[in-house]
């Protein structure tokens, strides 16, 4: 007779793991559906009406029009922020990557402010923003109520963890990438991205959490990394101390063997590629990562086209966050919408914004680079 195990976790059911009388662990499944928004979705698109005048190029320029995706969220109060990447049509790298700010009082139906809030400038950073630009946010804030922007810098050569900081999420102050004062190697001038820092859900606001006396952040594109903190803006990466797992990232041509928490998996649908979604979430004894993945053409998932990107859950030990206790053997999300499937890059669906609103869970994705949806669900964190 098979026993279910249910975990109930600060109200919401994350997994139920069957087992059978021999004890081996069958696969098991989440029970935080997400359903997609198909009436509202897209709920942001680029427009060819909104400009800018650019300090770098010193030219005015259409930031926006020609995609905008992968949005990070926040909640202040009554409304529901989206901090996301717009790309123009100019420039060597396929358009300049700014970071535009969006409001809703649903969590559907977005305005949007008409100039970049974050982007490359005539500062101290424009060697590593430039042209490229500012890419792929993620957002918590602290206890105060300041907000902590990780997000991607890109020259055209590296793509650079970075991190920004603001009160009203309209003004920020760079401060360059998370691992400028780490030690053990020169992290600055390699490829890093990606930051998802472990944060709890308090009245909607996902509010950085420290464990053990750090605050922790998951990154990383083809394993998945973690790194600590004391102040949010300096991070130091793990580096793995067992000999027997030092593994060096062949994708990357890393020279330190970084710790890895997970990695891809052959045959299944993050067998290219596994990269942090939205910031991670403490519930109970558990962190709930939802993560983005790749399908590799030639080892991946057959029952998913070729390059696809969906997204799995993994759940860490809340008292070791290297640890893991369940990861899904399936994507949750997928895409299977007109405009997620046909865009700047084909068969896409890339999570980065989560947001606890009004009793429900909003997921908002990126649609195949080219434009933003969501997805809810009726699970409540309280």
């Amino acid at each position: 007779m098979k026993n279910v195990f249910l975990t109930l976790v600060a109200g919401v059911f994350l997994w139920v793991a069957a087992c059978n009388p021999s004890g081996k662990q069958e696969d098991a499944k989440f029970l935080i559906p997400f359903t997609k928004k198909v009436e509202v979705n897209p709920c942001l698109t680029p427009s060819d009406s909104l400009e800018f005048f650019c300090p770098v190029r010193s030219a005015v320029v259409q930031w926006e029009e020609k995609d905008v995706f992968n949005p990070a969220s926040a909640v202040r109060g009554d409304t529901v922020f989206l901090l996301y990447r717009a790309e123009d049509s100019i420039g060597k790298y396929n358009g300049t990557s700014r970071l535009g700010l969006a409001y809703s009082l649903d969590g559907y139906k977005f305005q949007k402010l008409p100039e970049p809030v974050l982007y490359p400038d005539n500062d101290q950073f424009q060697k590593y923003e430039w042209e490229g630009g500012c890419e792929d946010p993620r957002l918590v804030e602290d206890e105060n109520g300041t907000y902590y922007l990780t997000y991607t810098a890109y020259d055209g050569d590296k793509a650079r963890l970075f991190i920004a900081t603001s009160k009203d999420l309209r003004t920020w102050e760079k401060h360059g990438s998370v691992f400028k004062n780490a030690r053990g190697g020169d992290f600055v001038n390699m490829w890093s991205k990606a930051g998802s820092i472990v944060c709890r859900v308090e009245n909607g606001r996902m509010v950085a959490q420290k464990i053990n006396g750090k605050y922790w952040m998951y990154w990383g594109e083809s394993n998945i990394y973690v790194a600590t903190s004391d102040n949010l803006i300096d991070w130091q990466p793990i580096i793995e101390t067992n000999p027997e797992k030092m593994k060096l990232d062949t994708m990357r041509n890393y020279t330190v063997p970084f710790k890895i928490v997970f990695s891809t998996r052959k045959g299944m649908f993050d067998s290219e590629l596994v990269e942090p979604g939205p910031p991670a979430i403490i519930a109970g004894q558990g962190i709930l990562l939802i993560y983005n993945s790749k399908n590799s053409p030639t080892f991946g998932d057959k029952k998913l086209a070729d390059g696809t990107y969906a997204a799995g859950q993994i759940i860490m030990d809340k008292n070791d966050p290297t640890k893991v206790l369940h990861r899904t053997d399936h994507w949750f999300i997928s895409p299977d919408q007109p405009y997620e499937i046909t865009g700047q890059v084909n068969n896409v669906c890339f999570v980065e914004g989560l947001a606890h609103f009004k009793g429900k869970l909003l997921l908002y994705y990126g649609t195949a680079d080219s434009k933003i949806a969501v997805a809810e669900s009726t699970t409540s964190l309280n």
